[in-house]
Order: C-alpha cells, then sequence, then structure tokens
C-alpha cells in the first residue's frame, strides 16, 4: 500500500493510497458541510443539497451525470451525515478522471433549476415520511435529539418537512457560498490509483477555488433526556444514549471494545443474557459512535409491551455487572472483533477511502494502521471495567421509547436503579 497526501495552495486536501492487484478505484470528495453546519432555519438542506447535485449541471444533465459513469460500468453515490456530505464513484482504473470529472461538475457547477428543486423536494419529503413509518430509524432521531436538545447535534439530518417544504434556490447557493470552499473539501481515493495523477486532475478541476473562511460549529453539549410515543405497534422500540468520548479523545477505543463486548454480537453479555437466557427480544445491541467533539454509547432492542419493563431492567443491571466483572476473555475478544473489522473492511477500497477522508477530517493526518493497532491492543480490562462504571453510574443518560411502551420505566426510573 502506497498513502500519499498533498495539499493544494488554495487549502483543498488530497489523499490516495494505492492497493495493488485492484483494477478499480473508489474516489469521492468529502465537505465539511453536514447537519451540524447548519441553522435551524436550514435544518436539512445539507441533505437537500446533496440530492440537487446529481439533478444536472452546467455541462451534463441529470440523465448525463448517470449515464457518465454507468456507461463505463461504474457507480455514483452521495450521503449526508452529521459532520460531512460525501459524493463518491467507484469505476476502473482508466475512468478514474472522468469520475474525478463528474464530481467535481456536481460540486462546482449545479444548475439548481426550480423545477428540479420541486421534483426533488417531492422525493425528500417521501424519504422523510418513509422514515417517520419506519420506528427502528425514527426512534433514533429522537435519541439525538434528547441527547443534544436545541443545538444543532439533535437536528436530524433529513430535516422536518415543515422546512424541506420551503428552500429555495436562494437557500441551497447560500448554503454553498458558506460551507463549499475548497478548505472543507477532502478528495481521497483508494485502489487503482495513481497519486502524481490525480494531484495533477484536483489542481485542474479545484485549483481555482478561492480560500474561504472554515465555519466556526459549536461544540456539541450532551444533555440528556427522555422521548416516548404510545403508538399501536406490534413491537416496543427501546433506545439509550450515554455521552461517551469523540474521536480526539484518548479513551475512544476503550469505549468501542466496551460497546463491543456489552451489546456487539452474539457472544456479548446483553444479546446472552436478554436474548438467549431470558428471551426477552428479538434484536438487541450496543455501539459507540463518535464525532469531533463527543460520542455516543447506543443501546437499541426491540420487543413487546409487557416484556419491556423486564428488559429495561435488565439492561441497566447488565451494565453494572460490566463494571465489576467484565472478564480479560470478553476484552480480548472485543479487541479481536474491533481489529478484524477495521483490518477486513480496508479489502474494500471504497472503505478505504472513507476512512482516509474521515481521518484527514479528524487528524489532518492519517495515523499508521500499525498505530491504531496499537492503540486498540492498548486497552485493558482495568480501562474498560473504569469505562463501564462510568456508563453505569456517572455518563449523562438519554431515553427514547415508541411503541406500546406506557409500562415502560421512565428515565428517573432507570437512573434510580443505576443509583441503587
Amino acid at each position: 500500500m502506497t498513502l500519499q497526501q498533498h495539499r493544494l495552495p488554495n487549502g483543498f486536501r488530497i489523499v490516495t493510497e494505492r492497493m495493488p492487484s485492484l483494477a478499480s478505484a473508489s474516489v469521492g470528495v468529502w465537505v465539511t458541510a453536514g447537519a451540524r453546519h447548519e441553522t435551524p432555519a436550514q435544518n436539512g438542506i445539507a441533505h437537500f443539497l446533496e440530492h440537487m447535485a446529481f439533478k444536472g449541471t452546467a455541462r451534463r444533465t441529470a440523465l448525463q451525470i448517470a449515464e457518465a459513469i454507468e456507461d463505463v460500468g461504474g457507480y455514483i453515490n452521495a450521503y449526508t451525515s452529521r459532520e460531512v456530505t460525501a459524493y463518491y464513484a467507484r469505476v476502473l482504473e482508466t475512468d478514474v478522471p472522468l469520475a474525478l470529472d463528474v464530481i467535481a461538475d456536481i460540486l462546482l457547477n449545479p444548475t439548481l433549476e426550480s423545477s428540479e428543486i420541486e421534483i426533488e423536494r417531492g422525493v425528500i419529503l417521501q424519504e422523510i415520511g418513509q422514515t417517520l413509518d419506519t420506528p427502528d430509524d425514527v426512534i433514533f432521531d429522537w435519541l439525538q435529539e434528547e441527547a443534544y436538545p436545541d443545538q444543532p447535534m439533535g437536528r436530524t439530518i433529513l430535516g422536518p418537512a415543515e422546512r424541506v417544504t420551503g428552500f429555495g434556490r436562494e437557500d441551497l447557493s447560500n448554503f454553498i457560498g458558506e460551507h463549499y470552499g475548497p478548505g472543507q473539501m477532502i478528495l481521497a481515493a483508494a485502489g487503482a490509483v495513481d497519486h502524481d495523477q490525480i494531484v495533477k486532475l484536483a489542481e485542474e478541476l479545484f485549483g481555482h477555488m478561492p480560500e474561504k473562511p472554515l465555519a466556526e460549529v459549536a461544540r456539541a453539549r450532551f444533555s440528556g433526556g427522555e422521548r416516548r410515543q404510545s403508538r399501536a405497534l406490534e413491537q416496543a422500540h427501546f433506545a439509550l444514549a450515554f455521552e461517551s468520548p469523540g474521536y480526539r479523545d484518548d479513551q475512544i477505543y476503550t469505549a468501542q471494545i466496551y460497546a463491543s463486548a456489552l451489546g456487539g454480537g452474539m457472544s456479548s453479555r446483553l444479546f446472552q443474557e436478554i436474548r438467549e437466557h431470558r428471551g426477552l427480544c428479538y434484536s438487541i445491541f450496543a455501539q459507540a459512535g463518535a464525532y469531533a467533539d463527543t460520542g455516543m454509547t447506543t443501546i437499541y432492542a426491540g420487543t413487546s409491551a409487557e416484556q419491556l419493563p423486564d428488559l429495561a431492567g435488565l439492561t441497566i443491571d447488565e451494565m453494572k455487572r460490566a463494571a465489576s466483572d467484565m472478564s480479560p476473555a470478553e476484552i480480548a475478544r472485543a479487541r479481536a472483533q474491533m481489529k478484524a473489522g477495521l483490518l477486513m473492511g480496508l479489502e474494500s477500497p471504497s472503505n478505504r477511502a472513507e476512512r482516509l477522508a474521515r481521518l484527514v477530517q479528524i487528524w489532518d493526518r492519517v495515523p499508521p494502521l500499525e498505530e491504531t493497532v496499537a492503540l486498540i491492543d492498548s486497552v485493558t480490562t482495568g480501562d474498560v471495567r473504569e469505562f463501564a462504571e462510568q456508563m453505569a453510574a456517572r455518563a449523562p443518560m438519554a431515553a427514547a421509547l415508541y411503541g406500546p411502551v406506557d409500562a415502560a420505566p421512565t428515565l428517573q426510573q432507570m437512573q434510580e436503579r443505576r443509583a441503587a
């Protein structure tokens, strides 16, 4: 593997990694403009703009954008998260210049035609409606809102329908002007790529962009709270969140190992005790998510109305028990799963390009893989038990419940069980 980085004079960053024996490449531009960069009046506009990028440019119609990539057997896509919007493609080696040209075109030359805005508005409203009809999607939006109330980090990525209904061309253009500068962009490429060629292409495509001040982002503050909505569904959906480390925190790997041991797989504590031994649910898991300056350890389960009180209580009990008896064998298993997941993921050029962009966004460099593995290996049983005690007793907590949840304990009651 050959990892190389470069920065253009205007601040545009490039990171590539050649993967020998591959005939294809994944290339994309990650823009540090996501949901947390929006004002309340803009909530949902980063995602709306992602949709509009594919609806036509000064050089290509929407159909021509799709045909340009699919004519050579590739694919192109995009996504919006709370911290970035990504535009990426997977193509054969000889078509990398074409893919970068198309991505640059949709980023720099969108026409944002009124008729296309109206069409895509309808599509996004349908997407919002679909999410609201999917309990195990909507509950995580509620959980985020309760964890980070009245701040950008707590708002939904799709935005509320009433905001999306009002966005116009000027709103989209203004967001581009505020957040789509060269210093906010990272071009990442992995697979059958030539670094020097990509730097040259980037200079031609993005080198003319004027520098732009980076927008300040308010620091996220995990507050915690509860939202529940009773509805006649087959299952009760139950989710908890606890304040955890962000990407730049030294404890990030401890948090991820803890979440894996607690609820990351079939051998995890929550799965074994609550599903296998008690039969209280079909689905239960824990995961540690992270952002630049904050993080959330999340637990989710779906169960029946009558079993929800027992499930909620046992979840708190298992968290408390982990603080005193999480074993070296469990920690070793979680470490192995984490390292295997990382290494297996890097066999995909798309995953590798994603990782390159994320690490450059966080650190402005790509730490060697050996460094990351060493940090994972350095987490001790004592570290995890100490972190588990923090999660069980002191970490701020949020909850979201949806469905037949009237009998579920309140957040206050769960807090009291933590303290007992």
